[in-house]
């Protein structure tokens, strides 16, 4: 090229290290991946027969850009029965998967400048998007001791007036498998309205929740309905990733703004997708409770496995799929993931993909078969005595 043809934004995108350990694990057959984010249940049944016949019937063109009349109708439904949360068409819009809801949602609400409290460790995503879109990130330190939920006192130091336009809030967590208590919810729904802020929830893992922990959408809160740009996703939910549907519910004003917004990025989620995606809010619930449960076998399997080991020291996790242990080892999590990669042959996520608060953690996914579980646990016990 004759001259320098990509853009600073671009340049100043982090470069993740989670594509390419997956790329490695699925090049080297021998190596075990405790990487994956997404399910590895295949979609229901019924689901895929749904989309079969959909196909043959000829779904094969655009949908509306804020989706499917019959989709929009279910997704009000589950709102009110699972969320608490009242919605009617105007409020409800249709993505390609939760993380287009994330990207639009910041389109929509940033100008130049103005900040966005994200939490730290947090979804990889965030703080990239902010800065994209020439935000500026505001990272909150999320305490092990307060087991990884936002401090209020510590929002306050960091927020600036005038300048800060949303929260981020992500429940259940990824990385650290947090699930909100209402009591936080409260807390961070408080420092909303006292400094007008509105909040971005981005509640992709609502399903996976465990051991008597209940899951809390901050938006059907009283006084948060104006306030609160809820996300969802049915690629966790319905094992459903490669049908890319997600949606968004808030205020009106929001939701127009996305909407508008949406014809200029994909112009509408595939229309196979919400057909499918259909079909599994009516029919998919047991499919995605016995997901649920070997979720739950395995989480408690890997959380006693990794707290036997010398050296690593984890919370148990009440959602999503992962465990966020720390590490008492010297080194950089970078550099300690390197060594379980060569070592142990198992793929982990250094936890500073995260955030700069995740040094000194690693990320391990239970969204592997069970026997894959058990195989690296063995593995990597073996190669960290090797570190004393």
């Amino acid at each position: 090229m004759p001259r320098d043809m990509i853009a600073k934004r671009e340049k100043e995108l982090p470069a993740s290290r989670i594509g390419r350990l997956l790329k490695i694990a699925e090049e080297d057959k021998s190596i075990i991946s405790l990487g994956p984010g997404e399910p590895d249940f295949g979609a229901p049944k019924n689901v895929i027969r749904s989309a079969k016949k959909a196909l043959d019937r000829g779904y094969t063109h655009y949908s509306p850009p804020v989706g499917r009349a019959e989709l929009r109708g279910e997704l009000i439904r589950k709102l009110k029965r699972e969320n608490g949360i009242k919605a009617g068409d105007e409020n409800i819009l249709v993505t390609t998967g939760s993380t287009e809801g994330i990207l639009l949602a910041l389109m929509c609400l940033l100008d130049d400048g103005e900040g966005v409290i994200i939490p730290d460790p947090g979804f990889l995503a965030y703080k990239p998007v902010v800065e994209v879109l020439n935000g500026l990130p505001l990272p909150v330190h999320l305490r092990e001791e307060d087991n990884f939920q936002y401090d209020t006192d510590r929002m306050k130091e960091i927020i600036i007036p005038e300048k800060t336009k949303a929260i981020i809030l992500n429940t259940p967590s990824n990385p650290t498998g947090t699930v909100f208590s209402r009591k936080s919810l409260e807390e961070v729904a408080d420092f909303a309205v006292e400094h007008n802020l509105l909040v971005i929830s981005d509640e992709a893992y609502e399903k996976f929740v465990y051991g008597g922990a209940k899951h809390v959408s901050i938006g059907s809160m009283n006084g948060m309905e104006d306030r609160v740009i809820t996300l969802h996703s049915i690629s966790k939910s319905y094992a459903m990733a490669g049908f890319r549907v997600g949606f968004a519910t808030g205020p009106e004003k929001v939701i127009g703004a996305m909407a508008k917004m949406h014809v200029f990025t994909t112009l509408s989620a595939p229309t196979i997708g919400q057909v499918a995606a259909t079909e599994a809010l009516r029919s998919g619930q047991r499919d995605s409770e016995r997901m649920v449960r070997e979720y739950d076998r395995r989480r408690r399997y890997i959380y006693r496995r990794v707290n036997e080991m010398e050296g690593f020291e984890s919370r148990e996790p009440q959602g999503a799929f992962y465990l966020f242990p720390r590490f008492g080892f010297r080194m950089k999590s970078e550099k300690f993931a390197d060594l379980l990669l060569s070592k142990a042959k198992v793929a982990v996520v250094p936890g500073t993909e995260f955030g700069r608060f995740g040094e000194g953690y690693i990320r391990l996914s239970y969204a592997s078969p069970y026997s894959k579980i058990v195989q690296a646990m063995g593995r990597i016990e073996k190669a960290v005595k090797r570190l004393k």
